[in-house]
């Protein structure tokens, strides 16, 4: 009698701790997915945020309400780099040209976040007005092609070649939950910049 009241002890024991373990480990799996859910539509409201903005602007290349501001829309892009493109547009429809500039900054300059990778993304127009994009962007790549569908090498010395624009955009969450960052990735292949092919 005495040995198989121990033996119930000790099973109860054994089976306590087992579902024990079991609600510890539902209870970080529920933390994690949580977490994860939620950095993720966070990362993806702010791609699609920045993708709005971006794609507003880049419409607008070589665009002006008076076409006689921008006769050449070859010209329209004044510098265009691997993370960055400087281009005339006429934002806000008024017939007026503007500078509008994308660009970004080393990734040092951003220590508000613990994501070594993320940096900043600024938008400049007239070269007074600068926005700075701070949403965990790790990846933020042009290539740039020509009327023949070749891409251009950088540097690229003469921009006036410039027919077609691919972005490719990365995101990545700020902070990262047990070393895993969710992330969301745009490619636009082309941008449509239509004013480009008006040559």
């Amino acid at each position: 009698m005495g040995n198989s009241t121990i033996i119930d002890v000790l099973g109860s024991v054994i089976l306590g701790g087992y579902i024990l373990l079991m609600i510890f480990r539902l209870e970080s799996t529920v933390t994690e997915t949580t977490f994860m859910n939620g950095s993720e539509l966070s990362v993806q409201q702010n791609l699609t945020t920045l993708v709005e903005i971006m794609e507003t602007d880049f419409r607008k290349i070589g665009f002006c309400a008076d076409p006689q501001k921008i006769k050449d829309p070859t010209k329209a892009i004044l510098s265009a780099s691997e993370h960055g493109i400087k281009y005339l547009p006429d934002v806000n429809r008024k017939g007026n040209v503007d500078t509008v500039e994308y660009y970004v900054g080393p990734a040092s300059t951003l220590t508000a976040t613990p994501n070594p990778r993320d940096f900043l993304l600024y938008r400049s127009i007239n070269h007074a007005q600068t926005l700075t994009f701070d949403m965990g962007l790790t990846k933020f790549d042009f290539l740039f092609f020509n009327s023949a569908d070749d891409s251009i090498d950088f540097p690229i010395t003469t921009p006036s070649e410039v027919f077609n624009i691919r972005l490719s955009v990365l995101l990545e969450s700020s902070h990262a939950y047990d070393t895993m960052y969710t992330y969301a990735y745009w490619r636009q292949v082309r941008l449509a910049a239509r004013n480009l092919r008006n040559r």
